[in-house]
């Protein structure tokens, strides 16, 4: 991604130019500066100019996206993890063992839930929730 910066004074660009740089850094990307061309510094009709609303409400968008694929990937984990619990539960009880899973409601045969209800199970038990 290229982000231009301009600004009337040159220590308005540098702040700028300092802050996208911690948020790069939070991020575990770098800055590197490109050299600008020439005619880079004048704007002209048909130049496009950004919008501040619109690029205010991107990188505030960012860190929620970045959160929910977070998310996702801890269920993902999650649901492969509740998979394997449930197949061994499936094993053993073809050794005549049974496995409950202990919750509010009573207990529930680990055999018969599948990953998401485990997990759903799990979220409701959980001291955090």
């Amino acid at each position: 991604m290229i982000i231009q910066l301009q600004s009337g004074t040159a220590e308005n660009t540098e702040a700028a130019r300092e802050n996208l740089q911690t948020l790069a850094h939070s991020w575990g990307q770098d800055l590197q500066e490109v050299p600008v061309h020439p005619s880079a510094g004048s704007l002209r009709d048909d130049d496009k100019v950004i919008d501040p609303i619109s690029l205010t409400a991107l990188v505030l968008s960012i860190p929620s996206a970045a959160l929910a694929v977070l998310d996702l990937a801890d269920r993902i984990k999650k649901r492969r993890r509740a998979k394997e619990l449930i197949d061994h539960a499936q094993r053993l009880a073809d050794e005549q063992v049974s496995v409950l899973v202990l919750s509010r409601s009573g207990p529930v045969d680990l055999t018969t839930l599948d990953p998401d209800q485990l997990l759903d199970v799990q979220a409701t038990e959980s001291p955090t929730s």
